[in-house]
Order: structure tokens, then C-alpha cells, then sequence
């Protein structure tokens, strides 16, 4: 069973890491999903705007979001996802939200998506 990523702050900017991490996990054969401010697509995955469009079980949330944007509405969005893991990339890490993870029960990591990978941890 292939398990699906979310990707939030999601870009259609080639040179954003959000859309180096979808085409990345795309090319590895991962199923993705996209949320993002304004809608979009990058590769085949269509970016979503809002969080009620988000009904696939999420396995993992990878974060492009700085951790000022991370605000209680936002956190709380992820957290009822009840996803295994999120992954907060470099520039994300958010030690309060990392926090909470662990408290729902979901693993909190301070990595870097294109790392895993590239490394096959991922």
C-alpha cells in the first residue's frame, strides 16, 4: 500500500523547495497531495486551497511553511489530518507545534524531504 504526502506551501515556482519535494517524490513514486495559497499544479498533483478538499488519509505532511506562518488555525488543520509523521523541513522547525505532534501521538522530524530522499530514508 503506497502511503500519501502531503506537501503544504505548495508553489508552482520551479525554484521553490515545495515544488522540488513534489516533482522528487513524484519521481520516486509517491503518492502526493498539495496545499498551497494559491492553486496551481506541479507535475500531475494539483494544489488545494483549501483544507476541506484534503480527504485522502495522509501518511506524511512535509512543511514549506516558515514557522510565522504557522499559526493556531494552521497547526490545528495538520494535527486533525492525523497524520504518522510531518516532516518540518529546514526554516519550518516550530518547537511548540513539534510538541504538539508528539503529544496527538505523530512523529515530529526536523529534516529535509529532498534529503530523505535522495538517501532512501524517506
Amino acid at each position: 500500500m503506497q502511503h500519501t504526502t502531503l506537501v503544504v506551501g505548495a508553489s508552482t515556482n520551479p525554484e521553490r523547495y515545495a515544488y522540488k519535494a513534489i516533482q522528487s517524490l513524484r519521481d520516486h513514486g509517491h503518492d502526493v497531495i498539495a496545499y498551497g495559497r494559491r492553486p496551481g499544479e506541479v507535475s500531475d498533483v494539483s494544489i488545494m486551497t483549501d483544507w476541506a478538499d484534503i480527504t485522502t488519509e495522509v501518511d506524511t505532511v512535509t512543511l514549506y511553511v516558515g514557522s510565522k506562518h504557522q499559526d493556531v488555525a494552521f497547526i490545528q488543520s495538520i494535527l486533525a489530518l492525523k497524520p504518522r509523521r510531518i516532516i518540518f523541513n529546514p526554516g519550518t522547525e516550530h518547537p511548540s507545534f513539534f510538541m504538539r505532534a508528539k503529544a496527538h501521538g505523530i512523529q515530529p522530524l526536523n529534516a529535509c524531504t529532498l534529503v530523505l530522499l535522495s538517501t532512501h530514508q524517506y
